[in-house]
């Protein structure tokens, strides 16, 4: 999307906004922290903040960028600024949720700073044969694109968590004219290519069309021209009628028109030279309908679509701005005038209902005792309602939304009956009938007529005190006869999974005390002086293994709490105190401790293998475990955190998870940057250089690792090193093109070759004295053989130089 179409469009608001910022300036991210997710806590409770429509947790959203879905997750990517409540210094926010309803937000999917180029708007999808060959571990990649005057690509191989940026950012294609964004992409089965359209300006409005067989190397076949198409095209088919032998493609713009025609995967030739409109709302960047995607890689082979419903002054909070529309279903249907577009809301919507009302064969008159809403209130719900108009009498009827004693409402939804209008747009009745579906939030509006043949897409700043939640049905004029009313009330959809925290405990956690949040590192708890504030997942075990990143951040102690009960008045907890113990309890008793320095503000990895009544505990990925001990009173229960008496922070938390693959001894210590451990292996996340160390030490041996930069450098195996690591011999992978075998004051060695960001390389080095053999990929011939006579012994470590850093599977052998 253009800013300047946002900038021109809403000046006033901007101002206003951000008199209210309560965040930094605008500003780019840096390796070394990326992904972040700088937003304070939220109950998304703020006045007006919806409560089934989708918004961030804080910054200024716009655009929905690549949608897609995978494994059981729906992934929502969107413009975003976290910084700032107008558009400015575009990043990619990331959202998930397992039903397209209950959406989580994520750490930042796309950063200025950590990936290069415009993050303006553009589509993605799922590579699932690995067509691209981009493909690291068992996922299929996620690979989007992006870019203004030219389309680059970022792609994932962790669904979504972090992204990489292709070759550099080169640009792929570059469309002609002064503009171009906006890239779509999508499988065109009938020719086996993937196919992209971009908008640009070269020579008018309209879209190139490239094909490609690898998502990499794009040929231009084609370009459809049309004035009204105007940025944020997508293109996509659907049978008519639901008839799979007709189908017809859809090519829309930002502003929801479209037009139909055929597709032969390298030319579209559109059926009519007039668009139509598949939502009525007001359709711009200061509107409430703007720059639609639909979902790719759908499970059900259903079109669905969310789009932006952008920021006006009746929808404005002091650290948000802006949400998405309802997701809607997207169908052809022959109606008299031809085949038309409809848009409905999709039905994971009934998972949101808390409770329902229904009327049948009522006449509604101008006596507002014929109305069976009377007495009835509501904040946010839903309405079903269809009308014969066979015999009608009233020169309009429809509902009043969020009325008041007085006989005011914020809104009235109308169908006026001489003009065939629903909220004044045209509706004709289907067999004399109407069908009204009205979806109310706390600032949005949505209107449905006859099945989706009518979409409005509206903001109505509604006042939700309870004396103005009143909903009724009026009829003026006359009569209409109600065939059949139903009204649900919907709950919200917020608060049922993690933003930061990495975890295979699925559901939503309850708090038992203390203060919990979202921050860039994990799940942060907060308890009192002498308190305990625990934190529980609703999954339950009896045998396992239950392992995170934990880290007291400020006072004593913080832990993982299993076989807990929904109170934690029952539990057994292992922490991190730093009175300098591990320790293993329960209410009443000090199970096992174990004495070791801890100290506030590192990250220890702990882990418990509980069997019936015993329980080994490892520190730091050590083999042998720190604590043995056996405890009979809770057989089964609850995983979660815990923090005693201070703040702390757990990241990673598995249970039975792959976790880091090594035969190295612990513990391992960290000398500088964060390492914490995900699943596939250990993540150094370093400005600069960053160790960490093995106890184990050797000084003849053959070591190796799976090594991959995720942002930035370098990614490393070290050996031979001292304890703070000042002396050390250290292998890298680094994206400025080498593989490089250094120590302290000299780079003994370098090969040059390609190396790409988000990519596994394997690294073996045999050390004999003062030679080096050194191996890539698992490669018979050495790619360095070099020689330094420096350090003749010492520890084995993981390092990262400037860059997020993932290693695995680390060994060493005679």
């Amino acid at each position: 999307m253009k800013p300047g179409a946002v900038r021109e469009a809403i000046p006033l608001l901007v101002v206003a906004l951000t008199t209210l910022l309560p965040v930094s300036s605008s500003q780019a991210g840096a390796v070394a922290d990326y992904p972040e997710f700088p937003y304070p806590a939220t109950t998304y409770t703020e006045p007006y903040r919806g409560q089934f429509h989708f918004s961030s947790r804080g910054g200024w959203i716009n655009d929905v960028n690549a949608p897609l879905y995978y494994k059981g997750t729906y992934h929502l990517f969107f413009q975003h600024n976290p910084h700032g409540l107008a558009w400015d210094t575009m990043h990619w926010g990331h959202a998930t949720s397992p039903d397209l309803v209950h959406w989580t937000q994520k750490p930042m999917a796309l950063e200025p700073g950590v990936h290069p180029g415009d993050l303006w708007s553009g589509a993605g999808v799922v590579d699932t044969n690995n067509t691209s060959g981009l493909r690291t571990g068992s996922d299929a990649p996620f690979v989007v694109f992006a870019g203004t005057q030219g389309v680059i690509i970022h792609y994932s191989n962790d669904q979504g968590r972090t992204f990489q940026t292709y070759d550099g950012g080169r640009k792929v294609v570059v469309p002609s004219g002064s503009e171009s964004r906006d890239p779509k992409v999508f499988w065109h089965a009938a020719t086996s290519r993937w196919v992209m359209v971009v908008w640009s300006n070269g020579g008018g409005n309209g879209v190139n069309i490239y094909t490609s067989t690898n998502l990499l190397d794009w040929t231009y076949r084609s370009r459809y021209s049309a004035d009204w198409l105007f940025e944020c095209p997508d293109f996509f088919a659907l049978a008519v009628d639901g008839n799979t032998a007709n189908t017809q493609w859809v090519m829309t713009d930002a502003s929801g028109e479209y037009v139909l025609g055929a597709f032969d995967g390298a030319t579209f030739t559109p059926a009519w030279s007039t668009p139509q409109r598949m939502d009525m709302g007001t359709n711009n960047p200061g509107g409430s309908f703007y720059a639609g995607l639909v979902f790719h890689n759908m499970p059900d082979g259903r079109t669905v679509q969310m789009a932006w419903m952008p920021n006006s002054a009746n929808e404005m909070g002091n650290v948000w701005t802006s949400s998405l529309s309802f997701p809607a279903e997207l169908k052809l249907k022959t109606f008299p005038e031809g085949v038309r577009l409809t848009r409905y809301p999709i039905t994971e919507i009934e998972s949101l209902r808390t409770s329902s009302a229904s009327w049948t064969n009522r006449t509604i008159t101008t006596d507002a005792a014929t109305d069976p809403l009377a007495g009835t209130s509501a904040d946010t719900y839903e309405l079903f309602a269809e009308f014969d108009l066979t015999g009608a009498t009233a020169s309009r009827f429809g509902f009043k939304l969020h009325a008041r004693a007085d006989g005011t409402a914020d809104r009235l939804v109308t169908y006026e009956r001489g003009a065939q209008t629903l909220y004044g747009f045209p509706l004709a009745p289907i067999n004399n009938r109407i069908k009204m579906r009205v979806l109310v939030d706390r600032s949005q509006l949505e209107v449905f007529g006859n099945d989706g043949k009518l979409s409005v897409t509206d903001k109505v700043k509604f006042n939700s005190a309870a004396a103005s939640q009143g909903i009724r049905l009026y009829a003026e004029g006359g009569s209409v006869k109600l065939v059949s009313l139903q009204l649900y009330r919907l709950g919200s959809a917020w608060g049922t999974g993690e933003s930061t925290l990495d975890s295979n405990l699925t559901g939503s956690f309850t708090s038992v005390g203390g203060t919990w949040t979202d921050v860039t590192g994990g799940k942060q708890g907060a308890a009192g002086p002498g308190a305990n504030a625990f934190y529980l997942s609703p999954r339950t075990g009896t045998d396992f293994t239950y392992e995170a990143d934990v880290r007291v951040v400020n006072g004593v102690a913080a832990a993982l709490t299993f076989r807990a009960n929904a109170d934690a008045t029952q539990h057994y907890t292992l922490n991190v105190d730093t009175s300098g113990v591990v320790k293993l309890w329960r209410p009443g008793r000090d199970i096992a401790t174990y004495a070791t320095p801890i100290l506030a503000g590192r990250t220890y990895h702990l882990k418990v293998a509980a069997q019936g009544s015993r329980f080994l505990v490892y520190l730091n990925n050590g083999t042998t475990p720190i604590i043995d001990a056996s405890d009979t009173s809770y057989a089964s229960g609850r995983f979660g955190f815990n923090v005693y008496d201070g703040t702390g922070l757990v990241q990673n938390a598995y249970v039975d998870g792959t976790g880091f693959r090594t035969n190295l001894a612990g513990p391992w210590t960290a000398v500088a940057g964060t390492w914490t451990e995900p699943l596939g292996g250990k993540q150094g996340a370093v400005p600069g250089d960053g160790f960490l160390l093995s106890a184990q030490t050797g000084s003849n041996f053959t070591y190796e690792a799976d090594v991959r930069v995720v942002n930035g450098v370098a990614a490393a195996l070290t050996f031979r090193a001292n304890a703070d690591a000042t002396q050390h011999y250290t292998l890298n992978v680094d994206t400025s093109g080498v593989v490089k075998l250094w120590r302290p004051g000299r780079d003994i060695a370098t090969y040059a070759t390609p190396i790409l960001a988000g990519r596994t390389y394997h690294l073996k080095v045999a050390a004999q004295g003062s030679r080096f053999l050194v191996y890539l990929n698992n490669g018979t011939t050495p790619i360095i053989d070099a020689s330094d006579t420096s350090y003749a012994s010492g520890r084995f470590g993981l390092n990262a130089y400037n860059a997020v850093a993932l290693i695995q599977n680390v060994t060493v052998s005679p």
